[in-house]
C-alpha cells in the first residue's frame, strides 16, 4: 500500500504493515456508512500497532520537498494561502523563509464549531467518568497500548486545558478523516516524504482559558531530532476574543537559549530574549477564524496569546506528524 501526495512522491509501506493499512482502510469505509465505537477502537488500536512497526524500521533518510519560494507572497510576515493552494513545496519554503504557513479554510466553518462543541462533550464526559457517572460511547476512553508502556503518569501532566486525541476514539477518527477530505493528507505524506504518525502524547485536543499561562518554546528543545511538522488547527475565532497564538515570523536554525533569567519553564525561553532573537522580524499575532491552521516544525519560537480580558475560550487540534525514520523514542506513536 502507498500513499501519494498531490505532487507525486510516494511513501511505501513497510513489509508487515500492508494488512494492517489495508484493515484500516477497509474498516474506515465501513465507519463512514454507519459509525460504530467498536470499529473506531479497533481503527485506533491498527494505526498505533502500525506505527509501533514502523518506527522501529529503518526508514533511510527521506529528503523534504524542494522548497518553491516563488510561489511565497508578501515580502514578510507569515504567508497566507488557500488549503486548495497549499503544496509540499510552497509548505517547505513558509517553514524555511518565514518560520511558518498560514492556511485559510482547512475545515469548513460549521464542521469546525461542530468539532469544538465535540471536544467540549468528550471534556465533560471524561469529568463525569472520572466520578464515576457515566458517558456516551467512544467520547473519552483512555487508549492503553500495553505493556512495557505506561501513560498514566504522562496523562496527569494533560489537566483541564485539553485531552489526548487518542483517548476519544471517535474525535480522533473524525480529525483524521477531516485531514483527508480538505487534502491535509497529501500535503503531511508529501512534506515529510515517509508515512507519518502522530503521538499520542504530541496530538492534544485543546480547549485554552484567557487566564491560561503562556511560555515561549521551540519544540525541538524536548523534542530533539526529529522530522516534523505540526497542524495547529483552530476550531473557534482567536486571537483577539479567545487566547491564540504569538508568532516570531522566520526561520531559526537554532535551539534558542532555555531556562535563563524570566522563564517560565527550563525548557521555555524568557521573554527578556525574544526582542534579540526576532532580529527586525517582530512578533506576529495571527487572527484565526474556525478551520484556519498555522503549519510550522520543531524550530518554530511561538507562545499562547492569552489574555484575562479575552470573553472567550479557545477550541483547537494541535497534532504533531513525526516522519517514523525519526520519530521520537519517549513517545508512543498513532501510524497515519
Amino acid at each position: 500500500m502507498f500513499f501519494r501526495s498531490r505532487r507525486g512522491s510516494t511513501a511505501v509501506a513497510e513489509p508487515g504493515t500492508e494488512a494492517l493499512f489495508a484493515e484500516i482502510e477497509e474498516l474506515s469505509e465501513r465507519n463512514r456508512a454507519l459509525r460504530d465505537a467498536g470499529l473506531e477502537r479497533r481503527i485506533r488500536a491498527l494505526r498505533h500497532e502500525a506505527g509501533a512497526i514502523l518506527a522501529g524500521s529503518d526508514a533511510g533518510d527521506p529528503d523534504f520537498p524542494a522548497p518553491a519560494y516563488d510561489q511565497l507572497t508578501g515580502d514578510s510576515g507569515i504567508p497566507e494561502v488557500t488549503a486548495d493552494e497549499l503544496t509540499p513545496e510552497l509548505l517547505r519554503a513558509g517553514i524555511l523563509g518565514r518560520g511558518a504557513v498560514l492556511v485559510r479554510g482547512v475545515m469548513d466553518r460549521e464542521r469546525a464549531t461542530g468539532f469544538a462543541a465535540e471536544i467540549e462533550t468528550a471534556l465533560q464526559a471524561r469529568t463525569s467518568l472520572a466520578g464515576g457517572g457515566g458517558a456516551v460511547e467512544g467520547y473519552y476512553e483512555e487508549f492503553d497500548p500495553g505493556p512495557p508502556v505506561d501513560l498514566a503518569m504522562a496523562r496527569e501532566w494533560i489537566g483541564d486545558g485539553g485531552m489526548w486525541a487518542a483517548d476519544s476514539p471517535k474525535l480522533m477518527f473524525e480529525m483524521f478523516e477531516a485531514f483527508e477530505r480538505c487534502g491535509l493528507r497529501d500535503v503531511i505524506h508529501g512534506y515529510l516524504n515517509e508515512i507519518p504518525a502522530i503521538s499520542i502524547e504530541k496530538c492534544t485536543l485543546r480547549r485554552v482559558m484567557p487566564d491560561s499561562d503562556s511560555a515561549w518554546h521551540q519544540d525541538g528543545a524536548f523534542l530533539g531530532r526529529v522530522r516534523a511538522l505540526n497542524v495547529w488547527l483552530s476550531l473557534s475565532r482567536c486571537g483577539d476574543e479567545a487566547p491564540g497564538l504569538d508568532v516570531v515570523p522566520k526561520r531559526l536554525e537554532e535551539i534558542v537559549p532555555t531556562g535563563t533569567e524570566g522563564a517560565i519553564f527550563n525548557w521555555s525561553v524568557s521573554p527578556q530574549l525574544i526582542d534579540g532573537v526576532t532580529s527586525g522580524a517582530g512578533v506576529v499575532r495571527p487572527i484565526f477564524e474556525p478551520g484556519d491552521a498555522l503549519l510550522f516544525d520543531e524550530m518554530n519560537l511561538h507562545s499562547t496569546a492569552a489574555d484575562p480580558s479575552m470573553p472567550n475560550p479557545r477550541y483547537a487540534i494541535e497534532s504533531w506528524f513525526f516522519g517514523l525514520s525519526g520519530f521520537p523514542a519517549e513517545y508512543v506513536p498513532i501510524a497515519y
